[in-house]
């Protein structure tokens, strides 16, 4: 569109020809934006985004490059809860005299992570490509092949930087122009290196850059492109008979690779590198929704994540002590130095002050990072990180909850005054979540313990002891857990049978005192057990819990619909499973909740892969040997997953009759139905369970 928001003739834009065709034309595997819409615009440079784990850019547009963000990982500034990731210097700023009409379509190539734009106006055309290194981290490269409108001879600063309080970032700027009939040819190249000495050393940038201007703008892509077709060797998904879905999911997977590191440490924020919504913490979020996926794709990222937990792991032992516990307490919101930085109040429509209790009761983030750890070794198998770093975790994490627990006269063990998943309800006693989470942690490390030389037998019988005597309120005759003490008791409003269409916002719509006294839920809770811990939970209790809960779910968090689309799969309700995916895949791309401006949902991204991986394709790693539990639905003819087991190469195919895993080197498979094999390059199959055969959940 134009300046004036009138709408322009796209036709022009199907006539671009400035250089080589640079993006894939196969649509499973690009995201087209046309037009220019100044009310859409920070959604769309959000969804744009190019990221190489260490550095993100949004995709702005030519004619408003100046307002892009780049933003480095696990770099902030600021104290407290206004800590907030470090905004670096820009590279991609232009000076684009675009008067009049114009006609604009951006592309976003997954398979090549470059974003392509291509600008018609006043009879002029140009061509812009950029993208984020992949295998040289904080290298960014761009090129405008055009008329002088769009390429100036502006130059950037040679040199820039941006100070945070112990660190900073410089980054070394080139820019060369080639002048031809059609026009000129731009080729800027950024290099973006992080510092923690002041004043900061500007060598390795200068040095950095030298490197990459040597290589060319030519060289620089075609490596970036291998890389990238590398990283999707390893992790793509293929869903045969649903295109539309197959592009979503794989603009789910573009994102997750792209906004984690998998070297040194991985500080993973909400929003990864797309924008500063809650200003770059690490929630839960990282740990349980985007870990997994790299654990079962590309290890050493989800080793990277966990070295940041490692490297704060003596804050989180010094909060447990402040608090008069044991071992660690991690902080619900984590930033620069692992100290809590969860904010403590904010105003709702009317201008009241609520209280935000997360950062003090939020507490399953203990057992939430030991889960992580436990995670990347089932799927990795790190003997060296199961007896090191991960025994640290999963044992000071155990050691949190055997000093948290009460018991009362009956010997029974509680966790009182808590805040579960679901964020409607505050300071309850006994969410079954926290409290089968704990009773997890314990156990694992119990079984860790031969590996910690300072663990002792009597605290192993202790940590056993208070395991087997947590309550989780579970009621064999409905096979239900209750949420938490007293939720049975709650006024029984069933969010589904409502007016309003889900995903909702459960305490805008009904204000935050209704929700507090109402069965009205945030986001999976009890349900959250089956998903993460499903040996931990009573046999045949999903498909109850399922049907009580989901209805009672507004769904007001991203992070419920993906976790509800694989535990349908699971309970064979696979219609209502297909909802809820497609419902994740398009929480970005259609701006669900008006929040995508502030940065993507990586969370409800992880969630995607795991409804596909744990959902639908049913596979778990189970100590040396990977289980499957296919089921497929009718729509797909097939679905094809690549993963990495215990330094195997693996790829599943499911069809409506068979499941073929191949590996290399073999893995054994034990699949529900069947007996186990090895599976080697030429392949096992294995037939798929009927829902008859399979029974009740």
């Amino acid at each position: 569109m134009d300046r004036d928001g009138r709408t322009p003739s796209l036709e022009a834009t199907e006539e671009l020809v400035p250089g080589e065709q640079q993006c894939d034309q196969d649509p499973t595997w690009i995201v087209v934006l046309d037009g220019y819409d100044p009310m859409l615009e920070r959604v769309r440079e959000t969804l744009l985004t190019i990221a190489d784990g260490h550095f993100g850019a949004q995709g702005s547009p030519l004619l408003h490059r100046g307002r892009a963000r780049v933003l480095a990982a696990g770099l902030y500034d600021g104290c407290g809860p206004e800590t907030h990731l470090l905004q670096c210097p820009l590279y991609s700023t232009v000076e684009a005299d675009i008067e009049g009409e114009f006609a604009i379509r951006r592309t976003l190539d997954m398979r090549s992570a470059t974003v392509e734009e291509r600008v018609v106006a006043g009879g002029q055309r140009s061509v812009a490509l950029d993208f984020a290194s992949l295998p040289r981290p904080g290298v960014f490269a761009m090129r405008i092949c055009g008329p002088c409108a769009y390429a100036t001879d502006t130059v950037p600063p040679e040199m820039s930087a941006a100070t945070a309080d112990d660190g900073g970032v410089i980054a070394a700027i080139g820019q060369r122009s080639v002048e031809a009939a059609a026009g000129v040819t731009m080729d800027r190249i950024a290099t973006y290196v992080t510092t923690s000495a002041s004043p900061s050393d500007e060598r390795p940038a200068v040095e950095g850059l030298e490197e990459a201007e040597r290589e060319g703008f030519e060289r620089l892509l075609v490596e970036h492109r291998a890389a990238w077709a590398a990283r999707w060797e390893e992790a793509d998904v293929v869903i045969e008979g649903d295109p539309a879905l197959q592009r979503d999911v794989r603009f789910a997977l573009y994102h997750l690779m792209g906004s984690v590191a998998d070297s040194g440490e991985a500080a993973v924020g909400a929003r990864g590198l797309s924008g500063p919504a809650y200003r770059g913490h690490v929630f839960w979020d990282a740990d349980v929704y985007v870990l997994p996926f790299l654990a079962a794709t590309h290890p050493q990222a989800a080793r990277a994540m966990l070295e940041y937990r490692l490297r704060r792991l003596e804050p989180a032992r010094a909060r447990a002590r402040a608090q008069g516990r044991r071992g660690a307490r991690f902080p619900w919101e984590s930033a620069r130095d692992g100290m809590e930085v969860a904010p403590t109040r904010s105003r709702d429509r009317t201008g009241k002050v609520i209280p935000i209790l997360t950062g003090e009761l939020e507490e399953h983030i203990v057992a939430d990072v030991a889960w992580a750890a436990a995670c990347y070794v089932d799927w990795s198998g790190d003997d060296a990180f199961r007896t090191g770093g991960g025994a640290q975790l999963v044992v000071e994490t155990a050691r949190y909850w055997a000093s948290r627990v009460r018991f009362d006269a009956a010997g029974r063990a509680h966790i009182d005054g808590v805040i579960g998943p679901d964020e409607y309800h505050e300071r309850v006693d006994d969410n079954a979540f926290t409290n089968v989470m704990a009773r997890w942690n314990l156990r694992r490390a119990a079984a860790l313990a031969s590996d910690v030389s300072e663990v002792t037998r009597d605290e192993v019988a202790r940590w056993l002891h208070i395991a087997d005597a947590l309550v989780d309120g579970y009621d064999p005759a409905t096979r239900i857990y209750e949420e938490f003490a007293g939720f049975r008791h709650l006024e029984p409003l069933v969010v589904a049978r409502s007016v309003c269409t889900r995903p909702v916002a459960g305490d805008v719509l009904l204000g935050h005192d209704r929700v507090q006294h109402a069965q009205v839920i945030k986001q999976a809770d009890v349900l959250m057990l089956h998903h993460l811990i499903p040996e931990e939970v009573a046999e045949g209790s999903l498909l109850p819990n399922l049907l009580y809960y989901e209805p009672r779910t507004a769904h007001g968090s991203s992070l419920s619909p993906g976790i509800h689309a694989s535990l349908f799969a699971r309970a064979w309700r696979l219609e209502d499973a297909l909802r809820w995916l497609r419902v994740t895949t398009r929480i970005d791309l259609d701006d669900v909740g008006q929040s995508t401006a502030g940065g993507l949902h990586l969370a409800a991204m992880g969630s995607v892969w795991q409804a596909l991986a744990f959902g639908f394709a049913g596979v778990r790693p189970r100590g040396a040997a990977l289980h499957i539990d296919p089921r497929l639905p009718d729509a797909w003819r097939a679905l094809e997953l690549r993963l990495r087991f215990r330094g195997s190469r693996v790829a599943l195919r499911i069809e409506p009759e068979q499941t073929v895993v191949r590996a290399s080197p073999p893995v054994r498979v034990v699949p529900a139905a069947g007996r186990a094999e090895v599976a080697d390059e030429r392949g096992a199959r294995f037939a798929i369970r009927s829902r008859n055969e399979a029974g009740t959940p």
